[in-house]
């Protein structure tokens, strides 16, 4: 590999970072993963870094071929089966090394890595490139909400196999951080995600959108997301034994046409993005999220910072996200009983959730992306000092499978 001079001082303060991103998945798909690699890369652009986004080729669509600093490299991809929106590559770890050994990175970030990451990783480790792996999807435990529930111990073994592999691992929650431990996966730090509180604000709130959902002046429950089968939002026809609202549904996804049989009350937006997203959720007075796979849940933060108090699951994510009698409701996975227990209480007491609001917005305070890719840049850092320092140990790099009784 053509190695850069002073690669361990460019990540720190003495000089430009040369990161390359490995992603699941990019423009024009919108998603978590897109979400937090655009914020990363308008950071590394405002530091004057250098970036390539390696990522499988979009759907019907060449995509962008520049984001700020960063050049996008395409890889062959196919639809993933019943979701062909969601591309995969399966290309090898030898073509990512050719990439990679051009490129002559100083970091490699893993974003969400499962397929195209678990070449990466290796592609990294082949030519002894730092590796930082964010963890962000928690892909095993969907197994079971697509009906092949057989596969998730395989799949939580491809998980371990690359976390262990790569030189750190970012998990964005606390529990995320829990599970992974319990897996086995070595040096983990906690990395979060930041949100954007200027353009998610209580100032966006939109009286003339309010009425076109509630004409009648109903109180306005809504969710805003993808729809697929792991978000659960089918669970949002139980609050239909609650009088005086009004459901919204913000997104789109391969479950709508299911929802809006299962929800036939309930109003239904399709994809919005920019301000019209912005607007959407601060219009809204209560925000549910009844996925239980969340590792973060930024609907949550953007909720809060739109001055919206939110219930959701108590697992993943949202625990760290939602202050109980605070900034809204957590209730136990499976009891919707209890999840209609919180929206009734924010539904009928105008006062409690005019109380949450405030603290909602309050809550996300400092949680800039800012601060949040500052901290990256530092794990970026920690990892190529620590792969400099590190001595080559072969049993570092053993296939978890291969070691298996």
């Amino acid at each position: 590999m053509r190695a850069r001079p002073g690669a361990i001082g460019a990540a720190g303060h003495n000089g430009a970072v040369k990161v390359a991103l490995i992603a699941e998945s990019f423009l024009p798909h919108a998603n978590g993963v897109t979400h937090s690699l655009l914020r990363v890369i308008e950071h590394l652009s405002a530091r004057g870094d250098e970036a390539l986004v390696i990522a499988p080729e979009a759907k019907g669509s060449a995509g962008p071929v520049r984001y700020g600093v960063a050049q996008v490299k395409r890889l062959p991809a196919m639809g993933w089966p019943g979701y062909d929106d969601v591309r995969v590559s399966l290309s090898g770890s030898a073509r990512i090394a050719r990439i990679l050994d051009d490129y002559a990175p100083d970091v490699v970030h893993l974003a969400s890595p499962f397929m195209l990451g678990w070449s990466g990783v290796r592609a990294a480790e082949e030519l002894s490139i730092p590796s930082v792996a964010v963890y962000q999807t928690e892909v095993p435990s969907y197994a079971d909400r697509y009906r092949v529930g057989w596969g998730e111990p395989i799949l939580w073994d491809r998980v371990l196999n690359i976390h262990r592999r790569a030189g750190l691992t970012l998990a964005p929650s606390t529990y995320a951080m829990r599970q992974l431990e319990g897996l086995g996966v070595p040096r983990l730090r906690l990395w979060p995600r930041g949100v954007d509180t200027r353009r998610f604000h209580p100032a966006k709130r939109t009286a003339g959108l309010r009425r076109s959902w509630a004409p009648g002046g109903e109180v306005i429950v809504g969710y805003a997301g993808r729809l697929a089968a792991e978000k659960r939002v089918e669970d949002l026809a139980r609050l239909s034994d609650i009088g005086g609202i009004r459901v919204v549904i913000i997104g789109d996804g391969p479950a709508r046409s299911r929802l809006e049989t299962l929800l036939p009350h309930a109003t239904f937006t399709g994809h919005l993005g920019g301000e019209d997203l912005a607007r959407a959720v601060a219009s809204l007075d209560v925000f549910v999220h009844c996925g239980e796979l969340e590792t973060f849940c930024q609907g949550i933060q953007e909720a809060h910072a739109a001055g919206v108090p939110v219930v959701a699951p108590r697992r993943g994510g949202p625990i760290d996200l939602v202050d109980p009698d605070h900034t809204g409701y957590l209730y136990e996975p499976g009891r919707l009983d209890q999840m209609v227990a919180g929206v009734r209480a924010l539904v009928e007491e105008p006062e409690r959730r005019e109380r949450f609001s405030v603290q909602a917005r309050a809550s996300v305070a400092g949680r800039t992306w800012t601060s949040v890719c500052d901290a990256l840049v530092g794990h970026y850092a920690e990892a190529i000092s620590a792969h400099h320092r590190a001595p080559e140990r072969p049993w570092d790099v053993l296939d978890h499978e291969a070691i298996r009784p």
